[in-house]
């Protein structure tokens, strides 16, 4: 098994480097100064026990990847450029090539299964970085976190099987899960609040926030007949999975949203997670202020060029009164 990363990015990274060194056969995918700087100089692994270097194959683009029946695409990109990342994928790659879909939402597997027969979901639970080219940052050990992985819609087979093997190889908690996307679920309504810390930097107190898009998420699942995982199944699973450290020279910011924001990103996920509680509200008849509102200001605070912190919790709360 070969494993192809589309998307070398914060997880993407992380994911590519602990395979590689856990002697797997690795390929990435990443583009632009990321991708030159990996290839210039190698894929820079930062935790707080290590500093690596790691000489792994990286491209630019599927159609400079030798496709292989041994292939298995990790899909790492962001959800705003899953579309495109398929497309170029369903160019040049085998038909039945296995996508898992190692992204946070639920949108990325649906988009998958228009292309591909063999999909899979990843639920990730690992706090990583990217925030400069070249380099990526696992801020757990000794586990870099852990990755739930079955096939799409549901089920398992031998490929999620071997995948979870890899990963439990290559310093990640990992299991087979044959209703992935209940967990994925679960794991939205946690990624609700990513657009929050986004907008109010990381050490702003936005508990308010996070439990009002929450508590709409919640409310949308329901009406929708939508089944996820309850808080104690999340707690227990992450039991001893995570043990945070520091890593020397870089203090932790704030997950995946805030880190595009910090990166001075020209897209962000926030119309895929906080949107797909949008969507499902219009679908099915409740009403999703808070999720609509936060949408409409991380559009405005990307296109303005904002960063995280230029907004104040009490600023966001009065527009919903």
């Amino acid at each position: 098994m070969r494993f192809v990363v589309f998307g070398a990015g914060a997880i993407g990274g992380v994911l590519g480097a602990r395979l590689h060194q856990a002697g797997e056969e690795v390929v990435l995918i990443a583009r632009g100064a990321h991708g030159e700087a990996i290839a210039r100089d190698g894929l820079r692994l930062e935790t707080p026990e290590e500093v690596s270097v790691l000489r792994i194959p990286v491209v630019e683009d599927p159609a400079a990847v030798s496709w292989r029946e041994d292939d298995v695409v990790l899909l790492a990109t962001k959800t705003q450029d899953t579309a495109s990342a398929l497309g170029a994928l369903a160019a040049v790659a085998a038909e039945r090539v296995p996508v898992v879909c190692v992204q946070n939402g639920v949108e990325n597997e649906r988009m998958a299964l228009r292309l591909f027969p063999n999909v899979y979901g990843a639920l990730v639970m690992a706090p990583t970085a990217h925030l400069e080219p070249g380099v990526v940052q696992a801020y757990s050990v000794p586990l870099s976190g852990g990755i739930d992985v079955g096939r799409y819609p549901e089920g398992l087979d031998e490929t999620a099987e071997s995948v979870v093997a890899a990963l439990s190889q290559a310093r990640f908690g990992s299991l087979a899960r044959p209703r992935i996307m209940r967990w994925k679920y679960a794991k939205l309504l946690m990624n609700l609040g990513n657009v929050v810390q986004a907008l109010l930097g990381s050490d702003a107190d936005d508990e308010e926030l996070d439990a009002l898009a929450r508590e709409e998420g919640e409310a949308v699942f329901r009406a929708a007949g939508i089944d996820f995982a309850s808080d104690e199944e999340d707690a227990q699973r992450r039991r001893g999975l995570l043990t945070l450290g520091e890593i020397a020279g870089h203090g932790r910011g704030g997950g995946s949203t805030w880190q595009s924001f910090v990166r001075g990103a020209s897209s962000i996920e926030t119309d895929y997670l906080n949107g797909e509680v949008v969507l499902l509200g219009r679908r099915h008849g409740v009403a999703t202020p808070v999720n609509e509102l936060l949408c409409r200001l991380a559009r405005k605070a990307l296109r303005e060029g904002a960063r995280p912190g230029d907004m104040a919790p009490e600023e966001i709360l009065a527009r919903l009164r």
